[in-house]
């Protein structure tokens, strides 16, 4: 894959050439850049890392701290870490800025730069823009001998965040120990499987691990979809469980399975998250224009007002910022609470989905079947560098004069029955095609219908 430089932070294949792949000159130059301008804007020197389960973690690791403390930057290595864990980990350490070596859904053979400010969420748009100019000018002074930074390990990291979703107002400990909830969880040989556990054992729930050998060796395509998951969803089956967890290798992302094996999915962990806390603390809610239009029934349900944003954890953020919500994500799993932290965050998610399952004394089948239906379908659209998104997209506007459109982010055409959304991936080379209807059957048709004239 083409290195790919975004809002999402540097990210391609280990491997290859420099300049086409993620290679050590790749990575060294984008982290010197990144430490320019944590340098340049007065923030901290000093920097918070950690890396999911992949192969190249290590020699990533390697690359990111030695290059760090080249600039007179002091590292925290939290090793294996999840997504979330580190973004709250540079608010616990006060830190300038913070690194996550996680690829997310993408295959073993990619791996990426997560770029943090000093609050533990991703940088903007521009600050993304000022340093990559900085990287690639690369007129950046590197510190004497004296003044290089150390490193330093962090073995709390987990047990900091573990703690405070513990105490946050809104997870009824007690009640779910009560309960005494039975899970199967599938950690994708990742981090979810030093993550997730801990969890539950704090909160009185059983976890049973599959594929749960932190090698980064992925059981299956580590995207938390219903295609790759059978095998929790048999596990879940079989062992009568409760609820099965799904979590992607950097543990940002939740989608959960019901007793007797039924697919809940991705997409509804937000809704059910949401009416939870909607129930108890009511607000304004925000999802991204590619999650289902369930978030927004559940909102309408309460009275409270609903916005969507661009796609990107950065522009939900953004957005939820704006208008005060209480809660808010992207229906690919990412739950974000502001009482926590702003980032998409799994193991908030599992608590607040195991208080609302405790609090109701429903299953999240019965959840699951209060929300109004939606079946959503996620296709693509592979491309090269020679393709034309705007043009592709004025034959769609083309074609379809008479439907309503949005074009914040990509395009979004809004049917009677159903909505289809494109957009050019942050992480792939390819365009992302979702589409959503009351049934399968008719997404992929919407789908299907807007393929044939990209």
């Amino acid at each position: 894959m083409p290195l790919k430089k975004s809002i999402s932070g540097f990210r391609g294949t280990i491997g290859g050439k420099a300049g086409d792949n993620l290679t050590p000159e790749d990575i060294v130059t984008n982290v010197a850049g990144y430490g320019a301008w944590l340098l340049k804007s007065g923030a901290a020197p000093r920097v918070v890392i950690g890396r999911d389960g992949r192969p190249s973690g290590p020699v990533v690791t390697a690359l990111t701290a030695a290059t760090l403390q080249c600039l007179g930057i002091d590292v925290i290595d939290c090793d294996f870490a999840t997504t979330p864990t580190v973004e709250m980990a540079v608010v616990f350490h006060q830190a300038g800025g913070g690194i996550i070596l996680s690829a997310s859904h993408n295959p073993k053979e990619y791996n990426a730069l997560k770029l943090l400010n000093s609050k533990g969420e991703f940088i903007s748009a521009i600050d993304g823009a000022d340093l990559m100019a900085m990287a690639a000018e690369g007129d950046i002074t590197y510190a004497q001998v004296d003044d290089l930074g150390t490193i330093i390990r962090d073995t709390t990291a987990l047990d900091q965040h573990i703690k405070a979703v513990l105490e946050h107002p809104l997870v009824e400990v007690e009640a779910i120990r009560k309960a005494g909830f039975t899970t199967v969880l599938d950690a994708v040989n990742s981090v979810g499987a030093i993550s997730i556990p801990p969890l539950c054992e704090a909160l009185g729930v059983s976890c049973e691990v599959i594929n749960g050998e932190l090698n980064g060796q992925f059981a299956h395509n580590p995207e938390p979809q219903p295609q790759y998951l059978g095998e929790l969803m048999e596990q879940v089956k079989k062992s009568g469980a409760d609820l099965g967890i799904a979590v992607d290798p950097d543990v940002d992302r939740l989608a959960l399975v019901g007793p007797g094996g039924r697919w809940i999915g991705e997409e509804y962990t937000l809704a059910a998250v949401a009416d939870y806390v909607l129930s108890k603390d009511p607000g304004p809610v925000v999802s991204n224009l590619s999650s289902s239009r369930v978030v927004a029934d559940v909102a309408a349900s309460y009275g409270q007002e609903y916005q969507a944003s661009a796609v990107g954890e950065v522009n939900v953020v953004e957005k939820m910022k704006a208008i005060g919500a209480v809660i808010g994500g992207e229906g690919n799993g990412g739950i974000i609470d502001p009482k926590l932290h702003y980032g998409r965050d799994s193991l908030i998610g599992l608590a607040l989905v195991l208080s609302h399952m405790a609090t109701s004394g429903k299953t999240i089948n019965e959840l699951r079947d209060g929300y109004p239906h939606y079946e959503m379908i996620k296709d693509k659209k592979e491309v090269d560098k020679t393709y034309d998104l705007d043009a592709a997209f004025d034959r769609v506007r083309a074609k379809f004069p008479d439907v309503k459109s949005n074009d914040i982010d990509g395009l979004k055409l809004d049917f009677p029955d159903g909505w289809v959304h494109l957009r050019a991936s942050n992480t792939e080379p390819i365009v992302r095609v979702y589409a959503e209807a009351g049934t399968a059957a008719r997404a992929q048709e919407l789908a299907d219908g807007i393929k044939v004239v990209l």
